[in-house]
């Protein structure tokens, strides 16, 4: 059941936030091209949230037969690094902005939870949505990423309420999985190319098509 008192809302970022899976679809097939890997557009979603060293693992295992070394990984991630900064900037999702101020307005605690080591992390949440630093964990903030529960559990933490008052947003089945795996309510919105019962057999609560209608739904709530 939805928390009857909701006080803090967590949102993962890519995909739920910003319109950003395009570009992580696109670096990570093409710089997995430069070690021999075909990868599937469908695995950069499934694998989203999880720790970026961790996925080039996942790929080298599935793909290659053998372990990914450090110079692998470096190669490889170096790459998608190069590419991301040539990408266009991901635009803002329907709804999400409206939503997060809404919150915000209406005094629920907004967190955003991500797998993103991208140093220019805080600037562009609090410009575009008022999320301060310390309401920002992110892949710097983890030692176990996506799907373990850490990364809730500290967003879980820095809020200080319990698990009954809070609420998780994602759009990825690993994101899902941490999030169930702390033990807190989750929406799911599925922003991606994934069946919806992905999401669904992951652990969502309630899974919605888009982001304007999660917006929608969730600023007819009474805080």
């Amino acid at each position: 059941m939805m928390p009857e008192t909701i006080k803090a809302v967590f949102f993962d970022m890519d995909g739920v936030l910003y319109d950003s899976m395009p570009n992580h679809e696109y670096t990570w097939k093409e710089s997995f091209k430069t070690i021999g890997i075909d990868f599937p557009a469908e695995e950069a979603y499934m694998n989203e949230g999880r720790p970026g060293f961790s996925t080039i693992k996942y790929a080298f295992d599935k793909f290659l037969h053998r372990q990914a070394t450090e110079e692998d990984i470096d190669k490889v991630y170096g790459e998608k690094t190069r590419l991301m900064k040539e990408c266009p900037e991901a635009p803002i999702l329907l709804g999400m902005k409206e939503l997060l101020k809404y919150l915000n307005e209406n005094g629920v605690k907004v967190f955003v939870v991500t797998g993103s080591k991208q140093p220019s992390l805080v600037d562009k949440l609090d410009a575009h949505f008022g999320v301060l630093k310390d309401n920002i964990v992110s892949g710097r903030d983890v030692k176990q990423g996506k799907p373990h529960p850490e990364p809730y559990l500290i967003a879980l933490e820095k809020s200080g309420m319990k698990k009954d008052e809070c609420m998780v947003v994602e759009n990825a089945p690993l994101g899902v999985e941490s999030a169930k795996a702390a033990g807190i309510y989750t929406i799911a919105v599925n922003t991606g190319k994934l069946n919806d019962q992905v999401l669904l057999d992951a652990g969502a609560d309630k899974l919605f098509s888009n982001t304007q209608l999660l917006a929608d739904e969730l600023m007819k709530i009474e805080l």
